[in-house]
């Protein structure tokens, strides 16, 4: 007899949670091992192309105009880029604990004192850099609609930064496997076209070049120093490396994962940063845009217009992806593709407030430049943490929030990690010398700026210290 009772319909499998073309359903909590997948050397891409970067060549540039000669901005840049190692150590912590950098670092300052941690040096520090890039992307973008023959007009303006955060958003909210996915064809052109800008540079570099006033003794090395920092403060500004190593699997190569996302990052840095740098013996880069302009075809100029605005595309969506991890982290339940968004309308509207009514950028940028005597301490702490737990973390204890958690410590503060970062930063903000804000040690020191050093080597001994007593058995994973 046939049964009476119908089969049930089939229903389609519901696509993975991480998969390119698809919103990525996963935010901060712990990604299963059946869930990862990926190659270590896929991360090269994935920090390459946000480091193709026309604000790499504003800084090289900066360089110059700070009185530096040609070999001593390019000894500036190499020095500062290599705090992309710190990035990579931090990023190996992704496949240990199958979660992002704002969750780890629950294991340093506990589950609420890493919602302060996380509130300055990733959430407000990611919003900062979304207008800035933003910003960078717009003038570019309006340049190219003027040679298209539209007036630029302040509602052409707004119509353009809206579509520009709406294509970086768009990547952000789909998330890990959709940027891992595209970052390599935007590597690959954002490539081609600056190698071509690199062949009009070099042609009309002063490989001579000597500033109108040398600097010398106590001037010249407070110039290297304040040079070194503001070239660190890029990577030092990415703590959140573990956000894109996190769906690795578990057994994947601690070095692989470290040494693709630091050479990824450092390569392209020390190259285009490099350029900005030789540009400025030949032309004027208080305005690098309207300056390489000059040298290039008018055949080539959309292109390296389209080149800016694609760096930029890139190196904001990463940053608002993770600033929508970071959202969350400290304590808004929101989904992780709404996070972004917010995120992004925030952003945007301090691109449009910065370009339409009132030029505080320079405010902003400045602020960002006193910020690493914070979030030098804060990378260091990481760092130091991973190699302390020989980079062992159990991600799902690293998510529970409760206080039962192991990661509660006293009252939800690992004061170990709070009070290292909180007198580091004190101590190298006393260092501090910006256009906003001379320290009382930098101020005697000549203007020479040493907060970069002194807040990691501060920090580092500290939170050492501090944690000398036996690692709690729960918080390693077996």
């Amino acid at each position: 007899m046939a049964p009476t009772i119908p089969d049930p319909p089939e229903q389609a499998p519901s696509p993975p949670a991480d998969q390119a073309g698809h919103v990525e359903t996963h935010g901060i909590d712990f990604i299963p091992d059946d869930e990862r997948h990926g190659r270590a050397h896929e991360l090269f891409a994935v920090w390459a192309a946000p480091n193709v970067s026309y604000l790499s060549l504003v800084v090289g540039g900066a360089l110059v105009l700070m009185g530096l000669g040609l070999w001593q901005a390019l000894g500036v840049i190499v020095a500062g880029n290599l705090c992309w190692a710190f990035v990579g150590l931090v990023a190996v912590s992704g496949p240990a604990a199958g979660a992002p950098s704002q969750v780890v670092m629950r294991a340093m300052f506990g589950v609420r004192g890493n919602r302060a941690n996380i509130a300055l040096t990733g959430w407000f520090v990611s919003v900062c850099y979304l207008a800035l890039s933003w910003a960078a992307a717009s003038l570019a973008a309006f340049s190219l609609v003027d040679k298209a023959g539209i007036a630029v007009t302040t509602g052409v303006k707004v119509v353009v930064i809206v579509a520009l955060a709406v294509a970086t958003l768009a990547i952000s909210v789909y998330g890990h496997a959709t940027i891992v996915k595209l970052y390599l064809p935007f590597t690959l052109a954002l490539t081609a076209v600056f190698v071509v800008l690199a062949g009009y540079v070099l042609d009309h570099v002063d490989w001579g070049y000597r500033p109108e006033h040398p600097l010398h003794g106590t001037e010249l090395w407070a110039v290297v120093i304040g040079g070194t920092t503001l070239v660190a403060s890029a990577p030092l500004s990415y703590s959140n490396s573990a956000d894109f190593a996190r769906y690795l699997p578990r057994t994947t190569s601690p070095a692989a994962v470290a040494g693709w996302t630091a050479l990824g990052a450092f390569v392209p840095s020390v190259l285009f940063t490099s350029l900005g740098a030789l540009a400025g013996t030949a032309l004027d880069m208080s305005d690098p845009q309207t300056a390489l302009q000059t040298i290039l075809p008018g055949w080539f100029k959309p292109a390296f217009l389209l080149a800016v605005i694609l760096g930029a595309v890139c190196n904001n969506a990463m940053t608002a992806y993770s600033s929508g991890l970071a959202l969350q982290s400290i304590g808004v339940r929101i989904r992780r593709s709404r996070s972004v968004a917010l995120d992004g309308a925030l952003g945007v509207a301090l691109t449009l407030y910065a370009l339409l009514v009132s030029n505080f950028l320079d405010t902003v940028s400045n602020l960002l430049e006193i910020m690493v005597a914070l979030l030098g301490p804060s990378i260091a702490i990481y760092a130091t943490d991973i190699l302390w737990r020989r980079n062992r973390y159990d991600g799902r204890q690293l998510t529970d929030e409760s206080r039962g958690s192991p990661f509660w410590y006293s009252g939800g503060v690992n004061w170990a990690g709070a009070i290292a970062l909180s007198a580091a930063t004190a101590v190298a903000f006393t260092c501090v010398h910006t256009q906003m804000y001379t320290g009382p040690i930098a101020r005697a020191a000549g203007g020479t700026d040493l907060s970069l050093p002194v807040g990691i080597l501060v920090a580092t001994g500290l939170y050492l210290a501090l944690t000398r007593a036996p690692r709690p058995a729960a918080a390693l994973r077996r």
